[in-house]
C-alpha cells in the first residue's frame, strides 16, 4: 500500500475499534500527523486517562506503552513495535536497582520516567524532566535520594537543587553524544540563535545552553521568544512540533562528529505507518503487565502525580 492508503486504513480502523492514537514528539512525521495527542510518554498517558477510547495506541518506545497501561489497567495497550526499547530504560533494570539499593540503605529512590515498569516498581517518585527540580526540592533537606536511571538528568537537577543525589549511571545515547564543541561552533557561525538543550545531554552541552528544558518547556521557549532562529540540542523528531507551531522560524541541528545520524533516536524510528496499521487491524503487539506490577509501579507515579498537584505544578 502507499503511505496514504496505509493513513486512510489507520483512520478507519481506528474509528471502527474505539481506539486512540497517541504520538511521542520524536515519532516521524507521518505518524505525528495521524496522531490524535502529542506530547511527551507522561502527557500521554495521562491524556489517554481522559477518553473513552478502548485501545491505547501508543507510538513511541516500550516503557511508554507500559507508563500508558499502568495509568490505563483496563484499556487494551497497544505498541506498533514490540522491540521499539531505550537506551536509557535498558541500563537500568529492576533487579540491577535493587541490589544498587542495597548499598545505600536509607536512602530513597527517585527515578526518571523514561525508565521500565520494574524499576518503577522498585521506586518511591517518579519525575520528569519537566517537574524533577522542583519534586526535589519539595523533599527534605536531609533526605538522602538515589537518582535512576539518568546521571545527566540526575547530574543536572543536583546542580540546580544543591542536593548529592547518588546517581545511577545510564544515559539517553542520543543526547549524551551531543558535543558541546559542535554547538560552540554552530553558534559561533549563528550568534542570533540560542541554543536549547534537553537535560538529558552531557554536563558539557548543558554548559553551553541559553535554555535547558523539558521538551514541552522547550517548545514554549521557542513559541514565546521573540527570536527567529533556533539551536536544537535534542532528539530531531521534535522538529516537526516546532515547524508546526512556528512556520516562521528556523531550526538548527546539531550533529555529533561528521554525522547527524546521532540525532535520531532508532528505536523511536522504529514505528512506522505499515506497523501502525497492522498494529490496529491486528490488535498486537499487546501491553501485558501483572496486576501486582501494576499495583507496584502506579504507587511513585501516583505520589508523583499528588505532589505536583500539592506543589501548583499540575491541577
Amino acid at each position: 500500500m502507499t503511505n496514504n492508503e496505509y493513513k486512510n486504513e489507520i483512520l478507519r480502523l481506528k474509528k471502527e475499534k474505539n481506539a486512540v492514537i497517541l504520538g511521542h514528539y520524536y515519532q516521524i512525521d507521518e505518524i505525528q500527523e495521524l496522531s490524535d495527542y502529542v506530547g511527551d510518554s507522561l502527557a500521554l498517558a495521562q491524556e489517554a486517562q481522559r477518553t473513552d477510547a478502548e485501545i491505547i495506541v501508543f507510538c513511541g518506545v516500550h516503557f511508554m506503552a507500559e507508563t500508558a497501561k499502568i495509568l490505563n489497567p483496563s484499556r487494551k495497550v497497544l505498541l506498533p513495535d514490540v522491540d521499539a526499547s531505550c537506551s536509557l530504560a535498558e541500563s537500568c533494570s529492576g533487579a540491577d536497582l535493587r541490589e544498587f539499593k542495597k548499598k545505600y540503605p536509607g536512602h530513597m529512590v527517585v527515578s526518571y520516567v523514561n525508565c521500565s515498569a520494574e524499576v518503577k516498581a522498585e521506586s518511591d517518585l517518579i519525575c520528569t524532566s519537566g517537574n524533577a527540580e522542583k519534586l526535589i526540592n519539595a523533599l527534605p533537606a536531609d533526605q538522602k535520594l538515589i537518582f535512576a536511571p539518568d546521571k545527566n538528568l540526575g547530574g543536572y537537577i543536583n546542580s540546580r537543587t544543591g542536593r548529592n543525589m547518588v546517581l545511577w549511571n545510564g544515559v539517553c545515547v542520543v543526547h549524551d553524544a551531543l558535543e558541546a564543541e559542535n554547538i560552540i561552533s554552530l553558534k559561533q557561525q549563528n550568534p542570533d540563535a540560542p541554543v536549547v538543550a534537553h537535560p538529558e545531554c552531557n554536563s558539557a552541552v548543558l554548559a553551553v545552553a541559553d535554555f535547558i528544558g523539558s521538551t514541552k518547556a522547550m517548545l514554549k521557549y521557542i513559541e514565546t521568544s521573540e527570536k527567529k532562529r533556533f539551536i536544537v540540542a535534542t532528539e530531531s523528531g521534535i522538529l516537526y512540533e516546532m515547524r508546526r507551531n512556528n512556520p516562521d522560524k528556523e531550526f538548527l541541528t546539531v550533529a555529533s562528529g561528521d554525522s547527524c545520524s546521532c540525532m535520531e533516536c532508532a528505536y523511536m524510528k522504529m514505528n512506522t505507518l505499515e506497523k501502525l496499521y497492522r498494529c490496529l487491524r491486528d490488535e498486537s503487539p499487546e501491553i501485558t503487565l501483572s496486576a501486582e506490577m501494576i499495583e507496584k509501579a502506579a504507587r511513585p507515579i501516583v505520589k508523583m502525580l499528588d505532589m505536583s498537584r500539592e506543589l501548583g505544578i499540575i491541577k
